[in-house]
């Protein structure tokens, strides 16, 4: 299964940028790990995708169809945050972005980054002062509420693109079986 959990700090939530540039999204993380994973989920196509996997010396595993001169992953300040860099950025790479790390057979989420890439930049607007309303106080019961369960609209997509994503690797698992096979029968021939 997946959970969102404050194991994974993401930041930052929110990217707006244009057309051929670049950008980061940091993932710091709380516990030991053996790399993260990063998945790019697109509203516009329903459709979420592994993109890389990064392990702590570095080396990278690109999902498939993956462009590997777009995507990389960069240790940031210690083996605990890493850094992924997209560039020549396209509308298409628009989506919401997470890391995530496996821990005892659940992959852990980030909180998400909404990722948008547009041709032109809109104009920057001049905000108006906030007025000095009194802040709602948010009682226990309010709090409480609002905690619970993932919704089924993030954890659906999330688990069918895990569930691609193992399906994906029985052929290659299947190769490598009989490849070790062939190898074990040519050896026992000799």
């Amino acid at each position: 299964g997946f959970y969102t959990t404050l194991l994974l700090t993401q930041t930052p939530g929110h990217i707006l940028t244009q057309t051929n540039n670049k950008t980061e999204i940091l993932c710091e993380l709380k516990k030991e790990n053996t790399g993260v994973y990063w998945y790019r989920w697109s509203q516009e196509r329903q459709h979420f995708e592994f993109l890389l996997f990064s392990n702590t010396l570095g080396k990278a595993t690109y999902g498939p169809n993956v462009k590997q001169d777009k995507f990389s992953v960069h240790e940031a300040r210690s083996q605990s945050s890493y850094s992924l860099h997209i560039s020549h950025l396209q509308p298409s790479d628009s989506g919401t972005y997470y890391c995530s790390v496996s821990q005892s057979s659940q992959l852990l989420l980030g909180s998400g980054t909404q990722l948008r890439v547009v041709d032109v930049l809109p104009p920057k607007t001049t905000q108006t002062p906030v007025s000095k309303k009194p802040v709602p106080r948010i009682t226990k019961s309010k709090a409480a509420s609002r905690e619970g369960p993932c919704s089924p609209l993030v954890w659906i997509p999330l688990a069918a693109g895990v569930l691609l994503l193992l399906l994906s690797l029985v052929p290659t698992a299947y190769r490598l079986y009989r490849l070790r096979r062939r190898l074990w029968l040519r050896i026992h021939r000799q």
